[in-house]
């Protein structure tokens, strides 16, 4: 799925949405993270496995805070306002190799602690990624990509606008 509009990169250091509070991934989110990445449910459509250390999980932020050196910009941190609970991340991720015939685009993504989920975050979190892309780094496309089968995440990038375009095989 994609959304097009019209490349300025700067980095803001939060975006809120009325119920939450996006900002950078820090070394301190690790056990959060943990519990995210450690269950098989949120992993179901993504084509890999559970994280099962911490360590890896270490890893992955570093990933995370490189990209954010790299582009400027890569997956945040979500925080419920309500409960000040980091409930997943959410955000875009620069992509400089080919994936499906593209090359150098941002691509929307979010991942939340199964607890969370059917409550808006993800929606909430989309649209205001997308509000970001094309006003504040001033990109003139976004996509998204969900599995065929996650009727649940094929929703939310449709509620939060895009539109879809193709369907593809992807092997990372």
């Amino acid at each position: 799925m994609h959304k097009t509009q019209g490349m300025s990169l700067t980095m803001t250091k939060t975006i809120e949405t009325s119920r939450l509070i996006l900002r950078p991934i820090e070394p301190s989110d690790d056990e959060r993270l943990f519990v995210l990445d450690n269950d098989p449910l949120v992993h179901r459509y993504l084509g890999n496995n559970p994280v099962t250390t911490i360590e890896q999980v270490h890893k992955y932020i570093e990933n995370i805070r490189q990209q954010y050196s790299d582009n400027g910009i890569g997956r945040w941190a979500v925080i419920e306002k309500e409960s000040n609970l980091l409930i997943g991340w959410s955000g875009l991720k620069f992509y400089r190799e080919i994936i499906n015939n593209h090359v150098d685009f941002y691509e929307l993504g979010y991942r939340f602690i199964p607890n969370f989920w059917g409550k808006g975050y993800a929606t909430e979190t989309a649209t205001a990624w997308l509000e970001y892309g094309f006003n504040t780094i001033q990109t003139h496309e976004i996509f998204g990509m969900a599995d065929v089968n996650n009727s649940a995440s094929k929703n939310v990038l449709q509620k939060a606008g895009l539109n879809h375009i193709e369907t593809f095989d992807y092997d990372e």
